[in-house]
């Protein structure tokens, strides 16, 4: 760092000395220092122009690391350092060439994720500059094993909740865990005898002996994965990456599949049609792009003084960030009818529906307001990306796929709603809190379940029923054995996404009543994975569900890039749960004017085939063109999370038509 060239090489090189002596350098614990050494004498070459030796010290580090621990993090990092280099020294081909090689092998490797983030930008970068349809792919390939902050952590929880289960797919889990383990010891094993320069008779036999072992136990770890994808509470944390020609193929007439993707300083997005794909660099860092998103969505809502505030709409920021996210592919939209939106740092924070695609109604709009009785909320004319537009919101494209892929409910009954907790006294005894715990007040204002019986009698047709107060307690939803008999589940209770204190985990849950000994009150994103759901909609009318939540929320609900939001962990349970879609909520949202039942009403009293994400949109269309509802705060806090596609189809003409509400 100080420039000192020569002492540098010297000290590494004597370092290096110093270990290959131990033992003839065949202690495999000190591969990983001995090929960091070489690492760095590599980049002191290149540091000197000399960059045949520095090609040379590269190819060293990954040869130790390949005898020391093959097929793991470190090796790939070595290898994607090799090729950055080769992209700075303007091998090009050489450079994209390697980094796909990474890309490839890391699917192999678990926990790669972490280690490659930073090490692949200059690939993103290089395949950007090109943007065509075999860059789009690549980029594809390389973002799916670029798992955002976060969700490793929500697949770990899940995952220790499944293999904690006493069930077929809880038994078959632990078996392809304990395989996965074996297959990489025996894998390590054959790397390492096939490492031996002078194999004696019985290194060959023992080598052959593993490599048979190997063949036998990836054919068990096949069916074992075969009979667990029957399981959706499997599929939700299966590391199963997706080709983007079976993306592609997935994707109908009018769809589309928006992409965002966080690389080092940079904010990638790829879009891709039935036809074809492209990938380009937004010139957004996700810094830029996050403040951009926080002054949009302070003009939409914000809490000041414990008290929530709405202001006029940015809309020229909104046109702003719509520019620099969609600018090159924005002739390429009026025909897309079906937007699949998948969002990565600050965007998960916001709704696309509200960007702003035009300048006509911005001008107009400004215009409007010049007059001294112009209103400031009155954005009726905004062109809006969710008007007149389907909008889904995918977690991953794999995520996205598995739900196209699932057939509809065969839940005999329409409607469940849920919501209204009591109001306790007092802690019960069993629950008693501590310092971490959310207080007693949390419990006291809940959320009127006039939007549930309301949606009860849209869906009164084929079976209803809405459990409020003391029928709403977690330790009743847990026990219960019919919530697979509904079509649509709504839950309007407050969501827990934050940290009760700053020095608290955060515990992200949907409030509920006090229910039986051991009751907290609260349904836990774990606890919701082992419900047992059939159904085609969950809808999370709760305060906040998909908005802003702690870093350490975020890192628990599994929901981000750097943090601050909530919307994959409690998705992601409720997809594991057997839920083919899910409506969640941005922002609390108002009963002014009837928003809410308007909303409802919209996506749930569609006729008969009518996609889930049209029947919202056109809800969401009827507020945008009524100057008391046209500001987002009451139009655009839902988003449908899965696939908007689908149609809440009809129950069966033969179903019993009951309801209950209690």
């Amino acid at each position: 760092m100080q420039g000192k060239f020569d002492d540098a090489v010297a000290g590494f090189r004597l370092a290096g000395e110093r270990l290959d002596a131990v033992r003839g350098g065949r202690v495999a614990s000190a591969g990983w220092l001995r090929s960091e050494i070489q690492i760095e004498l590599a980049l002191l070459a290149e540091a000197q122009g000399r960059g045949a030796d520095a090609g040379a010290a590269f190819d060293r580090a990954i040869r130790i690391i390949a005898t020391a621990f093959p097929q793991s993090p470190a090796l790939l990092s070595a290898q994607a350092r090799k090729a950055g280099w080769l992209g700075r020294s303007g091998d090009e081909a050489g450079s994209l060439a390697l980094y796909s090689k990474v890309v490839e092998d890391s699917q192999s490797v678990p926990d790669s994720s972490a280690t490659l983030r930073e090490l692949l930008g200059p690939y993103f970068g290089l395949l950007a500059k090109r943007g065509d349809q075999a860059a789009a792919q690549s980029v594809f390939a390389a973002s799916q094993i670029l798992q955002r902050p976060g969700v490793a952590q929500t697949q770990a929880v899940l995952a220790r909740q499944l293999s904690e289960g006493n069930d077929e797919a809880a038994s078959l889990f632990r078996l392809s865990v304990a395989r996965s383990r074996d297959i990489a010891r025996i894998q390590a094993a054959i790397t390492s005898l096939g490492a031996i320069a002078a194999p004696m008779p019985q290194d060959l036999a023992a080598l052959k002996a593993a490599q048979e072992n190997l063949a036998s136990m990836q054919r068990d770890q096949t069916g074992l994965v075969s009979k667990l994808s029957a399981f959706p509470r499997y599929n939700v944390l299966a590391p199963k990456s997706v080709d983007l020609g079976e993306l592609t193929a997935a994707l109908k007439a009018g769809e589309a599949y928006y992409k965002m993707m966080i690389v080092g300083d940079h904010v990638y997005s790829l879009f891709a049609t039935g036809a074809e794909a492209q990938v380009f660099d937004t010139g957004l860092s996700p810094a830029q792009m996050g403040q951009a998103v926080q002054v949009i969505r302070d003009s939409i809502v914000k809490f000041e003084n414990d008290r929530q505030v709405n202001y006029p709409f940015d809309v020229v920021k909104s046109r702003e960030l719509f520019k620099s996210l969609f600018g090159p592919i924005e002739d390429e939209l009026p025909a897309v009818r079906h937007l699949i939106f998948e969002p990565d740092g600050g965007m998960l924070q916001l709704p696309p529906t509200v960007l702003v695609t035009g300048d006509k109604g911005i001008a107009d709009y400004q215009k409007r307001i010049e007059s001294p009785d112009g209103d400031t909320f009155d954005f009726t004319g905004i062109e809006w990306l969710g008007k007149g537009r389907q909008v889904s919101i995918a977690v991953s494209p794999r995520g996205f796929l598995d739900i196209r892929k699932l057939s509809s409910s065969t839940a005999p009954r329409n409607y469940l709603g849920l919501g209204h907790n009591a109001k306790p006294l007092t802690r019960p005894l069993a629950a008693v809190a501590d310092e971490c715990d959310w207080p007693l007040a949390t419990w006291q204002n809940p959320i009127s379940a006039d939007e549930l019986l309301f949606a009860q009698k849209q869906l009164s047709v084929g079976g209803s029923a809405v459990l409020t107060d003391a029928a709403f307690s977690d330790s009743a939803l847990l026990g219960a054995s019919t919530l697979d008999q509904y079509r649509v589940l709504h839950f309007a209770t407050h969501g827990l996404v934050t940290a009760p204190r700053p020095d608290c985990p955060a515990r992200p849950a949907l409030v509920t009543s006090f229910g039986d000994s051991g009751s907290d009150g609260l349904l836990s994103f774990r606890e919701i994975f082992d419900l047992r759901l059939n159904a085609d909609l969950v809808i999370l009318s709760a305060c906040d569900t998909a908005g802003i939540a702690t870093v350490a929320a975020s890192r628990e609900a599994g929901v981000t890039t750097g943090g601050n939001y909530a919307l994959d962990g409690l998705v992601r349970a409720f997809v594991g749960a057997g839920a083919r879609s899910v409506i969640a909520s941005h922002w609390p949202v108002p009963d002014d004017f009837d928003a809410t039942k308007r909303l409802i009403s919209g996506a749930i009293g569609a006729a008969p085939g009518v996609a889930l994400a049209d029947a919202l949109a056109k809800a969401q269309e009827g507020l945008m063109d009524d100057p008391n509802t046209s500001h987002p705060f009451y139009w655009a806090a839902f988003i449908i999370v899965g696939d908007g596609a689908k149609p809440l189809v009809a129950s069966n003409a033969g179903s019993p038509k009951t309801s209950a509400t209690r």
